[in-house]
């Protein structure tokens, strides 16, 4: 079963350690650095991982991106099609990952939806609740021990997600 952990104080400085090794390898290349996913909202269960959203100018050219996020320890993993907007890294490359990392385009969609998603929960704790407890069915549905099954615990949150991200599309901007 995917593990859940009670929200712990210590994930936010977890997340800063990090930003500031991402700092250091990206330079002025990374326009914002940001907490996403579920450890990034007070008070929220989640599986014991670092989220961490770096906004570019842009994704391309690709490769030094993967290398830069190499040197830190982070493995590429391919998402298909998916790559081209929001590329996903772990650390380390061994399940379970403590770490991901999400590449992003600074003003861009998914840039805006995952800062959106969690600024939304972390202002709604009932909404907050709604998640955790899907999460917990899922997570009791799905053992984790693949690709596949946590593919599919991630897809899992897909319409609440959307049914979140519809309710706060005509309130939220991306951040300048």
């Amino acid at each position: 079963m995917l593990r859940l952990a009670p929200y712990q104080a210590s994930w936010p400085e977890l997340f800063e350690l990090e930003a500031q090794a991402l700092r250091s390898q990206f330079g002025a290349q990374a326009l914002r650095i940001e907490h996403v996913g579920s450890t990034a909202v007070p008070g929220l269960a989640a599986k014991p991982v670092i989220d961490i959203q770096v906004s570019l100018a842009s994704l391309t050219p690709f490769a030094p991106l993967v290398a830069a996020l190499e040197r830190l320890g982070y493995v590429h993993v391919a998402l298909g099609e998916f790559d081209k907007v929001y590329p996903f890294f772990a650390k380390p490359a061994q399940w379970p990952a403590t770490h991901h990392v999400h590449l992003c385009e600074a003003g861009g969609e998914q840039e805006a939806r995952h800062l959106a998603f969690r600024d939304h929960l972390r202002a709604h704790p009932v909404i907050c609740e709604q998640y955790l407890q899907l999460k917990l069915r899922l997570a009791a549905a799905h053992h984790g021990n693949t690709l596949e099954s946590r593919e599919s615990y991630s897809l899992g949150k897909t319409s609440f997600v959307e049914s979140v991200l519809q309710l706060w599309a005509n309130q939220w901007r991306p951040p300048h």
